[in-house]
């Protein structure tokens, strides 16, 4: 039973593992939904004035949709891995194409946030009402007091709408729901066109076949966390010889001391190593032989010896 259980608990990491993207854009968007519903219920109050009501309702849908992209272009490793090879080396050993899939796989990524809260705000209507009451036609409205100007039509989202156009309310905010919602599905429908038209360009672009891509998504994860792992023993050890250094000794329990005496420090990587493996890396190939990422063509002595590569350029980034 107990074997069972373990192979069953294998199976689903792994699966998790391999979806690891489109779980991480899964718990974002939920999460985007839930801060939506929250600042619904706590912030949003619409100010009932004219000319307001518009700014208000453009920027309950707009300012949150920013922070958002530039909070996911800020987490997202591959926006300072650009960042750094632009500064370094430039985006010369990339060609166009392949520059530009990179830089749409990290606005990808950035936009899922984004997206979730302004399709939500416009499926909820709230706001977009609050935006556009103001600007209802009162002559599609029969029987509506034209006396009545833009100062009466924008408290239509209030709870204290003048009593002489209180029986307009249900059916201004009625159509007004109804045009916030047909944007926000058209808007989630372009979105999930362009989206598939996306992943078939990049299909169509990778010169890698399915199981070879998903091999350098695997590789690429595990190099990443036996990386992560590494440089914190690393650090530690490092750490721990300066202290010891400095007050002769140094404070450890048992599993550290162990740790440091089967991990002795030999040397401390250079800047030009650590910039050697920093930046865009993009698949390459020598002699038919894959290198799945900078550290992998560092490890093979093809940095920066001159080296002239056969390659192959795909913008794939599966981590």
């Amino acid at each position: 039973m107990a074997a069972l259980l373990a192979e069953n608990f294998k199976f689903l990491s792994l699966f998790f593992k391999s979806k690891d993207v489109v779980i991480f854009n899964g718990l974002v968007a939920l999460g985007t939904v839930c801060s939506q519903e929250v600042f619904s219920v706590v912030a949003f109050h619409c100010p009932c004035s004219p000319a307001r009501n518009y700014l208000y309702g453009l920027a309950a849908i707009g300012v949150p949709a920013l922070v958002l992209f530039l909070i996911g272009m800020i987490l997202n490793n591959h926006t300072w891995n650009l960042v750094a090879e632009c500064r370094g080396r430039g985006v010369k050993n990339c060609t166009a194409p392949a520059t530009y899939l990179l830089f749409g796989s990290i606005v990808g990524r950035a936009i899922v946030a984004p997206i979730t809260w302004s399709v939500i705000s416009l499926l909820r209507g709230e706001a977009y009402v609050c935006a556009r009451s103001e600007f209802i036609n009162p002559e599609s409205l029969p029987g509506f007091p034209f006396e009545q100007g833009p100062q009466t039509l924008a408290r239509f989202p209030c709870k204290d709408t003048p009593v002489e156009v209180l029986m307009f309310k249900d059916e201004v905010i009625r159509r007004l729901k109804y045009e916030s919602q047909l944007i926000g599905w058209m808007l989630l429908a372009a979105i999930a066109v362009a989206v598939f038209l996306v992943k078939c360009l990049q299909r169509c672009s990778s010169p890698l076949g399915y199981h070879q891509e998903a091999y350098w998504s695997q590789y690429r994860s595990t190099e990443s966390e036996l990386f992560s792992r590494t440089a914190n023993v690393h650090a530690k050890i490092l750490a721990a010889s300066n202290v010891k250094q400095f007050f002769g000794f140094v404070a450890l329990d048992k599993d550290e001391k162990e740790l440091i005496q089967e991990n002795p420090l030999n040397e401390v990587q250079s800047s030009p190593q650590w910039n050697a493996i920093t930046g865009v890396y993009l698949y390459r190939e020598k002699n038919g032989i894959p290198l799945y990422s900078r550290l992998h063509k560092w490890a093979k002595g093809l940095i920066g010896n001159g080296t002239d590569l056969e390659y192959k350029e795909t913008a794939l980034l599966a981590v």
